[in-house]
């Protein structure tokens, strides 16, 4: 499990200045903010050898000297994100955080504070969250940027469908322009001034999570843009326990949020040479839950991750400094409390697991059947009830769920014409992926692994009308398509492609949806609902809304019947879906596993041993696991993990483990990681051992241990040094 830091697998994003405390030993550290602090905080995490990376927000941060005027003498308060009352959108209020309008202006101002990371050596910058609210776009910089855009007068974004729809579109283009200005321009300067290629990330949610919580962000846009390097996939319990409704029951689904959200970013670096970081994060902002509920939804979001294997570099951690230092509610509710020891062990083994997942992929369970359900940016354009005199709806960011309860805020959250199309299938143990519509027509051959698609333009709009003619060939080859909508969307109404004779100085064939251009694509023209074969393929529509198939199990039914319906008719003996209850898959001698409740039985399932539970903090040898509806498990092989000459190796640790060496006697191991913890290792021995210690300021310190016979392998318990560095020695013999 040795690698060099080089490979970048692991890191994690901090605003303070280094401490052993949360010195997790991973890879690399994004050093967080561009204060005067700054090149301080790089130096001292360099100085301990890791890469070093800048993280700052490019939408919202401590900007309050542009902001009031000291950097240029023109105060800039106009271009904070404002809603319909006037009211400032805001991050943060001591001191007063606004998110911002991206004006040209406001790029000039991180470019120049930017310089100055770039001039501190850092090989990497992350340009955090390029996030516009939805309730947005009142203020009077972005009407100003309306008026360049449009070439028209600004319109509330309330007003109609279509204003918002336009408003929305605008506020995506405004942080594209902004990302590609700021990255081009600082590449240039530290390649010139340094001769150093800078890279650019852009840490973001996913756009699951965005349109849920109304924000709009470039999302797919920014792979267009190729001053950007990759990404970091932004997505948490925070995110994932985002509540939404299945069979008629609205409710937290950690796990199937957190599939659906790493598998919709997983496309933006899909047959591209960018990178990815899944974010994994052991607490979460709202600082109101128990290290129990932390640790069961930290656990589900972290093999939902693991369950899409075209990305193995991670994100351990935002913020170490909250995890082992920060104090939550205990479960008697009589105070707070600060990490279980034995939580943090497992939080560590965890994380350099992580280190370790770029492995050779077996699907344990193989299902021939991809399903993909579409989604697109446009989808984020659309999330504002077209109703001027509806109340604005407040900004939701996950950290106060018991106090957005408005008069239909919490069914807009839902998100349901989404879900409604995807959670039927994942439930039912389906490998549902999220699918960029905009890519269908960026990349040639993009839906070729997929034989079924689900596609509905009741929450999505195609920008271009090119993408059906793709689907439509892709159909015609053999594909499988399922189009769920009934037209009733108002959105179908805006100014667009399909409604050519609406717009001023232009005629066309007009279109009441975007659906009737893809059907007369397909010889549907005239076609009613139902099921059509189409050259070696054919399509099913359902002529409902997709929010329908959130509201019973028997509308679920209805949708997972006509998968099982089109497949038979297709291709009987070429795909074939088998309903079960979880997700297996193997990855090298990793076992990634989760059973579903809400399913399809309500049995346990049995896994076979000998293996290594990696969510334990002894790192148990279990001859079985038994896993109910519900739960989660990260497992190590210890047949197929074994080394083939039988000496020494590492299973697993929760420790940076570095130099290890056998001898005639025993073996020993370098350990790094946080100070005063307590942590394990679990190693192959072809001897059992006599004795273990570990080195205390020069000092032997007996270290437990504990022998596995069946497997042959050992277990050392021992704990990290003020330093971060212990020697650990184990003997075979005296």
């Amino acid at each position: 499990m040795s690698r060099d830091r080089q490979e970048e697998r692991t890191g994690f994003q901090e605003s303070a200045p280094y401490h052993p405390d949360y010195d997790l030993q991973t890879d690399f550290v994004m050093v967080y903010g561009i204060d005067e602090s700054m090149p301080e905080r790089i130096k001292q995490w360099k100085d301990k050898g890791y890469i070093v990376h800048l993280m700052t927000g490019v939408a919202w941060g401590e900007y309050n000297d542009y902001l009031d005027g000291e950097v240029d003498g023109i105060p800039h308060w106009d271009e904070a994100q404002m809603d319909r009352h006037q009211q400032m959108i805001l991050h943060g209020n001591k001191p007063v955080i606004p998110y911002m309008v991206p004006t040209i202006s406001f790029g000039r101002y991180l470019a120049e504070r930017i310089r100055i990371a770039v001039d501190a050596g850092v090989e990497a910058i992350h340009l955090e969250e390029p996030e516009f609210w939805v309730n947005g776009g009142y203020s009077e910089a972005f009407k100003r940027e309306w008026q360049l855009y449009y070439k028209e007068s600004w319109i509330p974004p309330h007003a109609s469908p279509d204003a918002q729809y336009r408003a929305s579109k605008l506020k995506a283009y405004l942080y594209t322009r902004a990302l590609d200005r700021l990255c081009a321009e600082m590449k240039d300067y530290a390649l010139q001034r340094y001769g150093r290629v800078l890279r650019f990330y852009v840490p973001t949610h996913s756009l699951i999570n965005y349109t849920q919580w109304r924000i709009v962000s470039p999302q797919s846009q920014l792979v267009e843009l190729a001053s950007i390097d990759g990404y970091i996939a932004q997505i948490w319990t925070g995110t994932s326990r985002t509540a939404n409704v299945y069979e008629g029951v609205r409710a937290e689904r950690t796990f199937e949020t957190a599939y659906l959200e790493y598998g919709v970013m997983q496309e933006l670096v899909r047959g591209t040479d960018r990178r990815m970081w899944f974010l994994h994060d052991p607490i979460e902002d709202n600082p109101n839950y128990t290290w129990a509920d932390y640790k069961q939804n930290y656990l589900k979001t972290v093999v939902a991750s693991l369950l899409h294997p075209g990305v193995a570099h991670y994100e351990v951690a935002p913020w170490p400094r909250r995890i082992f230092q920060g104090t939550y509610p205990t479960e008697e509710g009589s105070g707070k409390e600060r990490i279980p020891a034995d939580y943090a062990t497992t939080l560590l083994q965890v994380m350099h697991t992580l280190g370790n997942l770029d492995q050779n992929v077996t699907e344990m369970n193989k299902d021939p059947l991809q399903v993909g359900v579409l989604i697109a940016d446009s989808a984020m354009f659309q999330r504002m009830k077209p109703d001027p005199e509806a109340p604005n709806p407040g900004k939701y960011d996950g950290t106060d769920p018991e106090g957005f309860q408005e008069e239909g805020d919490t069914e807009l959250l839902d998100f349901s014409p989404f879900y409604g199309l995807a959670l039927p299938l994942l439930k039912h143990g389906l490998p549902v992926r999220p699918l960029l519509l905009d890519n269908v027509r960026r990349y040639p051959g993009y839906l070729a692994p997929y034989r079924v698609l689900v596609l509905s333009y009741e929450f999505i709009k195609p920008q271009y009308p090119d993408v059906h003619y793709v689907l439509a060939q892709w159909v015609q080859e053999g594909g499988a398509l399922i189009y769920v909508g009934d037209d009733s969307d108002p959105y179908h109404d805006i100014r667009a492609w399909w409604n050519l004779d609406q717009e001023e100085g232009r005629s066309g064939t007009k279109y009441h949806s975007p659906r009737e251009h893809l059907f007369e694509q397909l010889g549907l023209k005239e076609k009613a609902g139902g099921a059509h074969r189409i050259g070696k393929g054919g399509i099913v529509w359902l002529n409902e809304h997709p929010a329908e198939f959130t509201r019973s199990r028997a509308a679920a039914d209805r949708l997972r019947q006509s998968v099982h319906d089109i497949i038979a008719a297709l291709n009987p003996p070429a795909i074939q879906w088998e309903p079960r209850p979880y997700f297996k898959m193997r990855r090298g001698p990793y076992i990634i596993v989760s059973t579903l409740n809400e399913s399809v039985s309500e049995e346990p399932l049995v896994i076979s041993g000998p293996v290594v539970d990696l969510f334990d903090s002894k790192l148990s040898v279990l001859s079985q696991v038994v896993l109910k509806p519900g739960e989660q498990a990260l497992l190590y092989d210890v047949e197929s993990g074994r080394p083939a000459t039988g000496e020494v190796s590492l299973i697993a640790a929760s420790s940076r483990i570095e130099s290890l060496s056998e001898s005639g006697t025993g073996f020993q191991f370098l350990a790094k990681g946080p100070a005063r913890l307590q942590a394990t290792a679990r190693l192959y021995s072809k001897v059992k051992p006599v004795s273990a210690h570990y080195m205390v300021q020069g000092q032997a310190v007996s270290a437990a241990w504990e022998w596995d016979p069946d497997s042959q392998t050992v277990l050392v318990q021992y704990e990290h040094g003020n330093e971060n560095n212990t020697e650990v020695h184990v003997r075979w013999s005296s």
